[in-house]
């Protein structure tokens, strides 16, 4: 006879899960028991921390659209996961977390690892978390916990008591007064707006002489239609982070970042755009958006409650981004003055040759920048990347590439350390034949990268392609942190918080039968680079990089500066090096 855990487990397969990101312990003993005998092709994947399961239930989200399901044992399992579900939350991914609890019997009398879980979860899971206390419950519990994650781009939690999983499973609830009879069927969606509200928006849009476009992580996959957007109406495209693959690099009016670790051109386009068109976005930074009163605009989001949140809107189009710009399009009329267009495209050319020769400026011993420009020459087509957060996130945003065909996410609304690795090996169990990358720093590899290598190690033999390159930057400081302590608080760094105890990187990955190579010559950089991507086993890169290279805003206020000048001025050992970073950067510009 089938338990309740066979049930679920056939009934999220049936919902097309292919995975599950777990780590067992007694609180999910019958699920676990239940995929030892199960027929459906449903993968368990063991993690190494239940954090890391949650990271990889939102990047499979994230790289395949699709739903991701992490489960986790009560008490510290379930606590374990919230991190990673939060990064979910914050950035509208769809993910369903499993977890157990005690006995129903037990519940209430302290019992231990008894947490009271739906009070855990009811932020985070907000839009719905419920207990089940009958295998009458469960069918209805499993779908709408799908099908509400899928609908709100969102997290959704069910929790099972231990003794609950065991039970015989009901395959439907009888037909009598207090059940529900939930079901798996296709949703079909009006993704378009109304007619007048377009042609208010085209109205907009075609009487501005600047336009600008901000597009984000609701406008991935209209990359067609935001390039004939943008093309139609002379604009410039400048990207959130999330966005960042969502429209190709090569684009001479695409100004790439917008924001602290955005580029000068996204500055430039935002100051002087009087037409704002802002799809898929809720990019938070106001101050790197135009004056308040300066642009007329218009916002495009599946979720009408992101609408005018950032910047004052005339029209918010609710709509999937792809099909409502398709719809918008043969309303906008073609600019025949291309003036303003071709001052972006001047001066995105003009900030690619600042970057090259930023990266190109001799670094103790290793630049960071010169890593991610010469990655980005060589990145393959269709790579997936995967980037902690930190100054990693710097040069990520501002150096690398995208073209057409690649996948890239971040944690963004979070921000989170401590998720590329897990990211990058979530992208690859879902594209195991496509090149994957994970660009870490050493404070995020050291939190946690360095366990889930031990998951790498165990799995990339059964890959068909076994590219999968994991850059540290090891320069021995938590690096994003120390600048914002120099130039948000004026102190100098703080050595006892900001400095890391050494790690032999490459060396630990030799040990779990991956590659490694440590690199500290800059002329040696490109040459590691192609070397992993052509290896026969993942790889580890160990750039040991230079710490006083200053990631540099596209606009500094004059507050700022102060405060940065009076904290290196501050420290003896350290601020004659950062000082003379800082002028052969701003030189090289």
């Amino acid at each position: 006879m089938d338990t309740v855990s066979d049930f679920i487990l056939k009934r999220l397969s049936e919902w097309g899960i292919k995975r599950i990101f777990a780590y067992p312990g007694d609180g999910i003993n019958g699920l676990i028991g239940a995929f030892g005998r199960s027929k459906e092709p449903l993968e368990f994947v063991q993690v190494r921390h239940e954090e890391m399961a949650a990271f990889m239930a939102c990047a499979h989200a994230k790289f395949t659209g699709q739903v991701g399901v992490c489960m986790a044992t009560s008490g510290p399992g379930a606590i374990h996961l919230l991190n990673g579900l939060y990064d979910a939350k914050m950035d509208h991914q769809p993910v369903v977390a499993i977890v157990g609890q005690q006995a129903r019997a037990a519940i209430g009398g302290d019992y231990q690892q008894e947490v009271d879980l739906a009070s855990l979860f009811k932020d985070v899971a907000a839009d719905f978390v419920h207990v089940a206390s009958s295998p009458v419950q469960v069918r209805h519990l499993i779908d709408r916990a799908m099908r509400i994650a899928m609908e709100r781009r969102t997290v959704t939690c069910v929790i099972l008591p231990n003794d609950v999983q065991d039970l015989p499973a009901v395959e439907a609830p009888p037909h009598e007064h207090g059940t529900v009879h939930s079901g798996i069927g296709y949703t079909a969606h009006s993704h378009v707006p109304a007619e007048h509200g377009l042609r208010n928006a085209a109205e907009i849009l075609n009487s501005g002489e600047r336009v600008a476009l901000l597009v984000g992580a609701g406008a991935l996959g209209a990359e067609e239609e935001i390039q004939q957007a943008a093309e139609l109406l002379g604009a410039g495209v400048a990207k959130a982070l999330l966005g960042k693959a969502a429209i190709a690099d090569a684009l001479p009016y695409v100004t790439g970042s917008i924001g602290l670790l955005g580029t000068q051109p996204s500055w430039e386009l935002m100051s002087g755009c009087d037409r704002l068109l802002m799809v898929g976005t809720s990019f938070p930074y106001a101050e790197f958006l135009p004056v308040e009163g300066q642009a007329r605009a218009v916002q495009i989001d599946r979720d009408g409650r992101m609408l005018s949140l950032r910047y004052p809107i005339e029209v918010g189009l609710v709509g999937d981004s792809k099909a409502t710009l398709k719809a918008l399009l043969p309303l906008l009329t073609r600019k025949s003055d291309r003036a303003w267009q071709e001052k972006i495209a001047k001066s995105v050319a003009r900030w690619w040759d600042t970057l090259e020769a930023r990266a190109m400026v001799q670094g103790e011993p290793i630049n960071p920048q010169r890593v991610f420009w010469e990655l980005s020459q060589r990145l393959p087509d269709r790579s997936i990347i995967a980037c902690d957060s930190g100054s990693s996130a710097n040069w990520y945003a501002r150096d690398l590439k995208m073209r057409e065909g690649m996948l890239a996410s971040v944690s963004g609304g979070l921000a989170s350390m401590g998720c590329a690795v897990p990211y990058a090996l979530a992208g690859k169990l879902a594209f195991p034949d496509r090149p994957v990358f994970a660009l870490v720093g050493d404070g995020a590899m050291q939190m946690n990268g360095i366990n889930e290598l031990i998951t790498i190690a165990s799995r990339w033999k059964d890959w068909p392609s076994p590219t999968l390159v994991i850059m540290v930057l090891n320069n021995g400081d938590l690096n994003e942190v120390t600048w914002e302590q120099r130039v948000l608080g004026g102190d100098p760094r703080f050595d006892a918080s900001q400095l890391l105890p050494a790690f032999p990187y490459a060396e630990y990955a030799k040990l779990l039968g991956l590659d490694g190579i440590k690199i500290t010559d800059p002329d040696h950089v490109g040459p590691a680079w192609d070397a992993a991507i052509n290896a026969d086993r993942p790889t580890l890169l160990e750039m040991v990089t230079d710490k006083d290279v200053p990631p540099l805003p596209p606009h500094i206020a004059l507050k700022q500066a102060k405060a940065y000048f009076q904290a290196i001025s501050k420290e003896k050992a350290s601020g004659g090096a950062v000082l003379r970073a800082t002028i052969k950067q701003w030189w090289a510009s």
